[in-house]
């Protein structure tokens, strides 16, 4: 089982970035596909983005593609989630997943996946 840390959220302007980071520990990291979901206060938890083991695809939400950038360095276990022109809707606990069924299709299914992180609240301010 791999484990899951997310840093990086935190307060910022509207149009403004963040970059989060997920680091891994634990079972083979580059095996794993992962992604991010966020949960806003009083919404049901939804997907960001996907991206897999090899990173060569990724799937992201409509609401999200052209300003946010999933990546991820196998050599450092660690995924990342660029976000750029923030809107106050971003506003979120934002949770990094992984699952090793080798697809993004359990994520953008809802299902459920391998190993959660704890969060890191993003809050973008107007």
């Amino acid at each position: 089982q791999v484990q899951l840390v997310e840093s990086g959220g935190g307060l910022v302007q509207a149009g403004g970035s963040l970059r989060l980071s997920c680091a891994a520990s634990g079972r083979i990291f580059s095996s794993y596909v992962m992604g991010w979901f966020r949960q806003a206060p009083g919404k049901e938890r939804e997907f960001v983005v996907a991206i897999t083991w090899s990173g060569g695809s990724t799937y992201y939400a409509d609401s999200v593609k052209g300003r946010f950038t999933i990546s991820r360095d196998n050599a450092k276990n660690t995924v990342y989630l660029q976000m750029n022109s923030l809107k106050p809707e971003d506003t979120a606990v934002y949770y990094c997943a992984a699952d090793k069924r080798g697809t993004v299709l359990p994520f953008l299914r809802d299902e459920t996946l391998d190993a959660w992180g704890q969060g890191t609240l993003v809050t973008v301010s107007s």
